[in-house]
C-alpha cells in the first residue's frame, strides 16, 4: 500500500472569520477527492468557524501553531487542548516564519512535536534552508540537523504517522519554486535520515510534503516524484487554484 497524498493549505495571517467561512465554502466543492487528504491550516481565530463550515466534507482542519503547555499564564498563546477541542486534527510546527520572526529554536520545536503527539494531534513539521545555505552547499547537512533535533525522543510509531514539510525558504512566497529534482533530492534525504534514526519501515510510512510557491502548474510534476507525498501550499491555498492542486 503506497503512501496517501496529503495537500495542506497554510493560510498564514490571512482571512477574518467572515472571510474564512466564505473561502471554505468556495473551496469545498473544488477540493473533493477520495485519493488525497485535504487540510486547511487556519489562523487560531478562524478554527471554530472553519471547522463548522467544513463539517460533513472530506476537509480536515489544522492550526498554524500552538504552545507547549496545556494551560496557564501564557497570554496570547493557544494550547493543544484548545485546538484539539476546537476540532483540529493537524498543527504546523516550525514553519520558517516562526523560526525566523519568532526565534523558535529546534529544542522548543521538539517540545511542540512531543506535545502535539501527547494530545493526538498530527504535526506537520517544517524544515528548509536559506538561499545562502543552498549556495554554500550545506542544504542536506542543515536539513538533517533540523530533522534530528526536532525529532529527539519521538518514537518510530509517532514518526510513521506524522507529516514533514520541506520548504526551501528561498522559494516561499518568492514565486521561485525548487525544480522537481531539487525538491525530490531533499525529500529523499529526509526519508534517508528517518531511516537512519529509526528504520526503513518508518521511513517508508512518513509522509513528506514539498512547500514553496506550489501552484496548479507545478503540482503534478512535483507530486509525481517518488519521495514527495503532497504539498504544503501557501498563497495558492487562498484561491480557487487550490482545487486544481488537490486534484492534480
Amino acid at each position: 500500500m503506497g503512501r496517501r497524498k496529503i495537500v495542506a493549505g497554510n493560510w498564514k495571517m490571512n482571512m477574518t472569520p467572515t472571510e474564512a467561512v466564505a473561502l471554505a465554502k468556495t473551496l469545498i466543492p473544488l477540493v473533493k477527492s477520495d485519493d488525497v487528504d485535504v487540510v486547511f491550516c487556519v489562523p487560531a481565530i478562524d478554527i471554530v468557524p472553519v471547522v463548522e463550515a467544513v463539517k460533513g466534507t472530506n476537509i480536515k482542519v489544522g492550526a498554524e501553531n500552538m504552545y507547549i503547555e496545556e494551560k496557564g499564564a501564557f497570554t496570547g498563546e493557544i494550547s493543544p487542548l484548545m485546538i484539539k477541542d476546537a476540532g483540529c486534527e493537524f498543527v504546523i510546527i516550525g514553519h520558517s516564519e516562526r523560526r525566523e520572526y519568532f526565534q523558535e529554536s529546534d529544542a522548543f520545536l521538539n517540545q511542540k512535536v512531543k506535545k502535539a503527539f501527547e494530545h493526538g494531534i498530527t504535526p506537520i513539521l517544517c524544515c528548509g534552508e536559506t538561499l545562502e545555505q543552498r549556495e554554500a552547499g550545506v542544504t542536506l547537512d542543515w536539513i538533517r540537523l533540523q530533522i534530528k533535533s526536532d525529532l529527539q525522543g519521538i518514537t518510530a510509531e509517532q514518526v510513521s504517522s506524522m507529516v514533514i514539510a520541506y520548504e526551501p525558504i528561498w522559494a516561499i512566497g518568492t514565486g521561485k519554486t525548487a525544480t522537481s529534482e531539487q525538491a525530490e533530492e531533499v525529500c529523499k534525504a529526509i526519508r534517508e535520515t528517518i531511516c537512519e534514526i529509526y528504520d526503513a519501515d518508518t521511513a517508508e510510512k512518513v509522509r513528506i510534503q514539498y512547500g514553496g510557491s506550489v501552484n496548479a502548474k507545478t503540482a503534478a510534476e512535483l507530486f509525481a516524484m517518488p519521495n514527495i507525498d503532497g504539498g504544503l501550499v501557501g498563497g495558492a491555498s487562498l484561491k480557487e487554484e487550490f482545487g486544481s492542486i488537490v486534484n492534480y
